[in-house]
């Protein structure tokens, strides 16, 4: 009977220390979760996504949001459509989406339904190492198109494509982006 009794012991035992193991990971999870997300504002800024009404017949409609989003900005992210081209800009060092890209990732998503292409394209800044931006633009494009293939694009709708200067234009902040394009 000690036997049993031993082994009824040690399964307890290996329970309770799993049941702590997971507790342990689901708490550093959710303090990851709840640190990334900013708990005051320090940077608010507006962004506008909007589509002219009456585009010219060259000009390709993406979406058409008639209201002003509000979103918090983390060191320079941010979304833009505009012209027919949805515009993602992303902060210093990284390639995570920004807070209120549903909006636009909606706007390629519906584009993709009524039968077109998305073209991902990725740029970045000119500071730092030239090797180091490019890959990083690449992975900014990658992470654009693995969301759309997570929320039920067909991957054979999306293209990658590295254009033939991957220097963005603008100022720093505006060519830290990944740029989609619908195509008929």
């Amino acid at each position: 009977m000690t036997n049993n009794t031993d082994d009824s012991q040690q399964n307890f035992a290996l329970g309770l220390i799993a049941i702590l193991l997971l507790l342990i990971v689901g708490g550093v999870i959710a303090f990851a979760a709840w640190h990334k997300t900013p708990a005051k504002a320090s940077a608010t800024a507006r962004t506008a996504i909007t589509v002219p009404a009456a585009a010219p017949a060259t000009q390709t409609t993406v979406a058409e949001v008639t209201e002003t989003v509000t979103v918090t900005i983390p060191d320079g992210a941010s979304i833009r459509v505009a012209n027919g081209v949805v515009n993602f800009y992303f902060a210093t060092g990284s390639a995570d989406l920004a807070p209120g890209a549903a909006e636009a990732l909606a706007a390629v998503i519906k584009g993709v339904e009524a039968g077109r292409k998305a073209v991902v394209s990725g740029f970045h800044d000119t500071t730092g190492d030239a090797a180091v931006n490019e890959q990083l633009a690449k992975k900014r494009a990658e992470t654009v198109r693995d969301v759309l293939v997570g929320l039920g694009v067909p991957a054979d709708k999306i293209d990658l494509l590295r254009p033939p200067v991957t220097a963005g234009s603008g100022n720093d902040a505006q060519a830290r982006r990944v740029e989609v394009k619908l195509l008929d």
